[in-house]
């Protein structure tokens, strides 16, 4: 079956539930040498020994349980309601009309307190459900390993990554190390705690299945881990962790035909969350990199063939802003990026990711090709304008 015809749907996992985890994994088998004693012999006969073949041993899986239990409080409840404004819908406007068009919706996840005074890391899809609430129009209670609820407040959130920053005003909170994310080797141990479909403090094992997945259509910013630890509806934005109890990811979509467990999850990796959560507490946004004033589109086999380029790689310039630093930077419209600062342009997304991790105020160097011939040129690196807590 060709990857095609899989009905392959990316679920975000919050959308109504509070999510869970789980993780497959292996056993490792030791082999331990036994000796044996040489047999009598007679006078005339040297003696001889023979080594007998080595019993192999079945090792037992490792124990998290001690770390499960340093873990699994500092990942909470975070249950949201928004007022949104309903969709054109006839059925509405024959019950209600003229009525506000307005309606609550909910949405139940996990969160992951990373700080003792109360921050807690979590998706920005548990915050804001579908994504047409103000954020001024949303409600948000976390609800603690200790049974305690309190409000929070949203400090930022950051769609290009699917991540959210709320404060609870709380203190001695038990808060989850950080862990470097780079380290992280396929095949290496991890657990997922959350809350799936309600059922509180559920912690799933599994193994790290890839690492820096950035081509999977979720968000434009974010650098996943891939992981078959169990993760359901409801573990949105709750924690991924390595054996040794640190914080390496934050729980954040799956891929499934029937919309539960398949073995293949998504987290954002810490070290990115990490920079996430700096940049909104600091700013209350994430602060990216950014061309202003110029478009660009995928680059088809036609695109290219008209440009004498000879394969798909890089992004077409579609529209440029008269007068804009990029125009005067020298860009046209017309031109394919095939080069930002010195890696090679894919596609869309990776230029995209590119650009906004680039230094705000620095000069980037671009090469194009333009006619069939490549031309080097330096264009600012802008500040991104984001949308700001409503």
């Amino acid at each position: 079956m060709t990857a095609r015809r899989l009905l392959l749907a990316v679920l975000l996992v919050a959308s109504g539930f509070a999510g869970g985890l789980a993780f497959l994994g292996h056993i490792r088998a030791e082999e331990q040498a036994v000796a044996q004693t040489p047999a009598p012999s007679r006078a005339t006969t040297p003696p001889a020994t023979a080594a007998a073949p080595a019993p192999t041993v079945a090792a037992t899986p490792p124990d998290f349980s001690g770390i499960a239990q340093r873990t699994v409080p500092a990942v909470v409840n975070v249950s949201s309601e928004q007022i949104v404004r309903r969709r054109a819908d006839p059925f509405f406007e024959f019950i209600d009309p003229g009525g506000s068009g307005l309606s609550r919706e909910n949405s139940l996840g996990s969160g992951v307190i990373v700080s003792r005074d109360g921050y807690i890391l979590t998706n920005n899809h548990v915050v804001t459900g579908d994504g047409r609430a103000s954020l001024r129009n949303v409600d948000i209670t976390v609800t603690l390993s200790d049974k305690r609820e309190m409000p929070a407040r949203i400090i930022g959130v950051d769609p290009g990554t699917d991540l959210a920053l709320l404060k609870v005003e709380a203190g001695s909170l038990p808060a989850m190390p950080w862990g470097d994310s780079e380290r992280l080797k396929v095949a290496e141990w991890v657990l997922a705690i959350g809350n799936p479909y309600q059922l509180s403090e559920t912690v799933t094992l599994g193994i790290v299945s890839a690492v820096n997945r950035t081509d999977i259509d979720i968000n434009d910013f974010g650098k996943f881990i891939q992981t078959d630890a169990a993760i359901n509806p409801g573990n949105s934005g709750g924690a991924l962790i390595n054996a040794s109890g640190e914080l390496v990811g934050i729980n954040t979509a799956i891929f499934s035909q029937s919309g539960g467990y398949q073995g293949i999850g998504f987290a954002v990796a810490s070290n990115l969350a990490r920079q996430v959560v700096n940049d909104l507490q600091q700013f209350g946004e994430v602060r990216r990199g950014t061309i202003r004033s110029m478009s660009v589109r995928a680059l088809t086999t036609l695109n290219a063939r008209q440009r004498g380029a000879d394969t798909t790689q890089g992004v077409l310039v579609w529209q440029i802003l008269a007068g804009s630093s990029a125009a005067r930077a020298g860009l046209e419209p017309g031109d394919i990026i095939v080069n930002f600062n010195g890696t090679d342009v894919v596609e869309g997304r990776q230029f995209r990711r590119l650009v906004g991790e680039a230094a705000i105020g620095s000069t980037a160097r671009l090469v194009v090709l333009r006619e069939g011939r490549r031309v080097e040129l330096k264009v600012p690196i802008e500040q991104r304008t984001q949308q700001p807590v409503r």
